[in-house]
């Protein structure tokens, strides 16, 4: 009775508190969440060393029937310490110690119907989700409103990308998170088509610092949420996807088993962009959904399609690429669509056969199905249905496939978040790993799906391909990716395309725009785990010695990440370590020399390899004793890089 009385006591104190200012803080205390309960309605404002970076911003959720945004009131909070240790391959940082403080605020509604609120909050991230209790008969709820806002003070510029319409673009296979970027734009500028923006979102709050909006954590049971339309005071909402999406098949909004969870809403805020590029806050607040069925391999893959388009889809151009792929000492091969016709499955395995006595495996191309789209690459109709899409496994299983990667998706409705979670969940059981095209952003899914290895979800190498556009932009574009896209998930780019003329006689075609070792450099700048890279076989012969043997050497998989310079739409810096190799890599995006003096204290050798570009834009390479001082002086030509490697 003595301990239920003090219980009580606390729950009394606490609402008191609650009803001025409930705070939590990040263990260091300098990035704090206030949380308000005003007139019946939720709100939240997030402050960094004591300077404002989101005003006060709504919550709530509108349900069928169920209203849990208004006339709240506390019934209980209760606070933990979150200290959480996990080592995951397929990150930027191989081992991960998460530390944050929660707090969870059980609320209900005048007509005693429940909801919490569950924020974490770590020295530089934050990550909110709604808990809905089971009250009563009702077991399920039908969301038709998050309230989740994000209200940026009016000094605060943005960096997003727009969401397509549905059913847009090439035969009808958008919204696939392939569209361009604006830089420095002012809040309330409207997105290009008038759908909102997708996730993640990037905001630079004047010179307070900056914060990176996004989720994580959505399977199955939710679909994927965008930034809505911002408004002229600064304000931006989470708004489900568009009812026309996936060709109208499957509602737009959620609906959840009580009791249900929404996904984690996540803010990274820093007074640098460091911790934007650095942060795991995707991964750390998530867990695994299934169990691995083997030990997953990862590495590098060449990719005959990408510069030599369908007409490589050909046993005998296959077999070169295997032979590229043994001479490069790459894992993989990817044959990309069409295989089953031009190719066929007899042939398909006779390569699988020919790979094997090379040491390099075989992976496979998927459209994702037939109905939402009018693509008509095949093989098709193999991976939207659960029984032909474990037969389909099982002979990929019983002829010793890899891993394949699934195409055309075009949507974000909870119905297309199943297919995705089903894929990869039948893909577990055979014994394959999965990459993502034509889709949607990967929400915490390396952690979530042991298989799941990538996501295109960016305007990627193809578009090098297909226009000069993409070339002419490929260095400002490709300066983004560290500070948002990439920051959240791996990101199945198809880097490094050393071809001068995008064709596959490397003589015509668009042309390439940036450096040799501008190329190289995004080997290590863009991360996933199985890099599917654009050399192809003239590059053995036509690119300098130091030039194949770096892309020989360069790992896909790293220990740790560092951000060391950089500004979005400009240039980046950027460290990564394999075992004891630190790769750093480095990029300008501007029209204009630049020199950089960088300090790299991680670096101990007695020599270091430092790559760069010649007046003629060739790559030149030559070892630098170790600099006392741990300072380099790099000069990068326009559209231009460097590396340095060392220990």
């Amino acid at each position: 009775m003595k301990s239920l009385l003090i219980v009580t006591v606390l729950s009394l104190s606490s609402l008191l508190v609650f009803a001025q200012n409930l705070t939590i803080s990040g263990p260091d205390k300098r990035l704090v969440v206030n949380i308000s309960l005003e007139k019946g309605k939720l709100y939240y404002d997030v402050q960094l060393d004591g300077k404002v970076m989101l005003e006060r911003s709504a919550l709530g959720l509108k349900g069928r029937h169920v209203d849990l945004s208004t006339n709240l009131k506390l019934v209980d909070q209760i606070t933990n310490q979150v200290d959480v240790r996990y080592e995951e391959d397929k990150i930027k940082r191989k081992q991960v110690h998460y530390q944050a403080n929660e707090l969870i605020c059980k609320l209900e509604n005048s007509d005693k119907q429940a909801l919490h609120v569950v924020f974490r909050v770590s020295n530089h991230d934050i990550a909110f989700r709604y808990h809905v209790p089971q009250v009563g008969e009702a077991a399920n709820l039908y969301i038709e409103e998050e309230l989740s806002a994000f209200k940026f003070p009016n000094l605060t510029t943005t960096f997003l990308t727009p969401q397509a319409p549905p059913m847009s673009g090439w035969m009808k296979t958008k919204p696939s998170y392939e569209e361009e970027y604006t830089v420095d734009a002012q809040l309330g500028v409207p997105s290009k088509y008038g759908y909102g923006y997708t996730f993640p979102g990037l905001f630079r709050v004047g010179d307070r610092g900056w914060v990176l909006v996004s989720e994580t954590g959505v399977g199955a049971l939710y679909c994927g949420s965008k930034l809505s339309e911002g408004s002229e005071d600064g304000q931006y909402k989470v708004a489900f996807p568009e009812s026309g999406e996936n060709n109208g098949i499957g509602s737009a909004q959620p609906a959840i088993a009580l009791p249900g969870n929404s996904p984690w809403r996540t803010l990274t805020v820093g007074s640098t962009l460091k911790p934007i590029v650095e942060t795991t806050i995707s991964f750390d607040v998530v867990e695994p959904v299934y169990k691995a069925s083997k030990q997953y391999s990862y590495g590098r893959s060449t990719w005959s399609w990408l510069e030599w388009q369908d007409g490589s889809i050909n046993f005998e151009d296959q077999k070169k690429f295997v032979d590229l792929s043994a001479v490069m000492g790459y894992e993989f091969v990817l044959v990309d669509n069409w295989w089953d016709s031009k190719i066929g499955r007899d042939k398909i395995e006779a390569l699988i056969g020919y790979g094997k006595d090379k040491g390099v495996g075989i992976c496979l191309w998927y459209n994702s199905n037939g109905f939402w789209n009018d693509a008509p690459q095949t093989p098709k109709n193999r991976m939207n249905t659960a029984v032909a899409r474990k037969k389909e496994m099982a002979w990929m299983q019983s002829v010793g496939i890899k891993g394949i990667k699934v195409d055309f998706f075009g949507g974000d409705k909870q119905e297309t978040m199943k297919l995705y979670e089903d894929i990869l969940s039948d893909a577990n059981d055979y014994g394959l790993s999965v990459i993502f095209h034509g889709c949607t952003l990967p929400r915490g899914w390396e952690r979530m799906y042991p298989n799941f290895v990538g996501s295109e979800a960016v305007l990627a190498s193809e578009n090098l391909i297909f226009t000069q556009h993409a070339n002419d932009n490929e260095a400002f574009n490709a300066s983004l990716h560290p500070f948002i896209r990439n920051a959240v998930g791996s990101m199945d780019f198809g880097p490094v395309l050393l071809n001068k003329k995008h064709n596959r006689e490397n003589n015509g075609g668009m042309i390439r725009k940036t450096t040799e070792t501008f190329q190289l450099a995004t080997a290590v700048l863009f991360q996933t785990p199985v890099q599917n890279f654009g050399i192809t076989p003239n590059n053995l012969t036509e690119m300098p010695k130091h030039v194949i043997d770096f892309m020989k050497a360069v790992p896909t998989t790293w220990d740790e990440t560092v951000l060391i310079d950089g500004y979005p739409g400009k240039y980046v810096v950027l460290a990564r370590r394999h075992a004891d190799r630190w790769y750093i890599a480095g990029i300008n995006a501007e029209k204009k020399e630049k020199e950089l003096t960088i300090h790299l204290p991680m670096l101990s050798g007695e020599k270091w390899e430092l790559y760069t570009d010649n007046k003629d834009r060739t790559a030149q390479y030559k070892e630098i004793p170790m600099q006392k001082n741990k300072l380099v002086k790099v000069t990068l030509q326009a559209d231009g890089g460097f590396l340095i490697v060392g220990e």
